[in-house]
């Protein structure tokens, strides 16, 4: 039976007024060794609006009609869309290492880019792709890509490499490379090689993103001091803090958190 994804983290912007609808559901069988979950967004809207994220680590094979199917790398920085008019888009979401082998060049390769899935799969996808245009649910673009995805089980060391990165995700108390290295049982080098081949970033770059998610969803509390924020993150200082947060989020924590604020009562 599918189930919905836990709770997203990395949504920067509010969504647009007007209809908006955005669901994640974890897919079943064979799918689940590579992909974390299916994603679906639909939206109406009168104004245009932009929605901004700071994605994970991971691929995205992405559709969009009347005919798009592109594999999207891991942005650099934070990923910008403007939604106008109506219309939706499907999306299957990788696991970190879950593309590796799927492409010649793997993840390394698609960093920072996107281009057509047939490019970089090797092969068409212009059933699914179809399937995905004349749908009218999630429902339906769910079923089309568990019928029409299908591909060559994990290597031990992507394997390895999906396991070190989401068990990265939920544990804060790891924040230097050599922490993940003993973790991982390897040298530094090791695990670098380990994750730019598998995963597309290293273990620096990783724990950055995955540290300002963190930040991300603490700042809209607004009982915790930026310095104490900073320090619980294992920055040196706040102004360490503010300009990685800065650099990859787009607007200081100051900036972020007055977007964002909740009362003590609903954090």
């Amino acid at each position: 039976m599918r189930r919905d994804a836990k709770a997203p983290r990395g949504l920067v912007s509010a969504p647009p007024p007007g209809a908006f609808e955005h669901r994640r559901v974890v897919p079943t069988g064979r799918l689940e060794e590579r992909v974390a979950h299916f994603w679906w967004v639909r939206w109406r809207v009168e104004a245009a609006h932009r929605v901004v994220t700071v994605p994970h680590p991971t691929v995205h094979l992405v559709f969009e009609p009347p005919g798009a199917a592109e594999v999207v790398g891991i942005p650099a920085r934070r990923f910008e869309r403007r939604l106008s008019g109506s219309g939706f888009v499907f999306g299957v979401k990788f696991r970190p290492g879950g593309f590796s082998g799927l492409s010649p060049g793997g993840p390394r390769a698609l960093f920072g880019r996107r281009q057509p899935a047939v490019s970089v799969l090797g092969r068409p996808l212009g059933a699914l792709t179809e399937a995905v245009a004349k749908a009218g649910s999630m429902e339906a673009c769910m079923d089309a890509a568990e019928a029409g995805l299908a591909w060559p089980r994990l290597s031990p060391e992507a394997c390895e490499a999906r396991d070190l990165m989401e068990q990265l995700e939920g544990d804060r108390s790891c924040t230097r490379v050599d922490q993940l290295a003993t973790r991982a049982g390897v040298s530094v080098r090791a695990l670098q090689r380990l994750l730019l081949t598998h995963v597309g970033v290293g273990p620096k770059w990783a724990l950055l993103r995955y540290r300002l998610h963190e930040a991300a969803e603490r700042l809209k509390d607004p009982r915790i001091p930026l310095a104490d924020l900073a320090a619980s993150l294992s920055y040196a200082d706040q102004a360490h803090f503010t300009r990685d947060f800065t650099r990859v989020i787009g607007q200081s924590p100051a900036a972020f958190r007055a977007l964002h604020r909740q009362s003590p009562e609903s954090a």
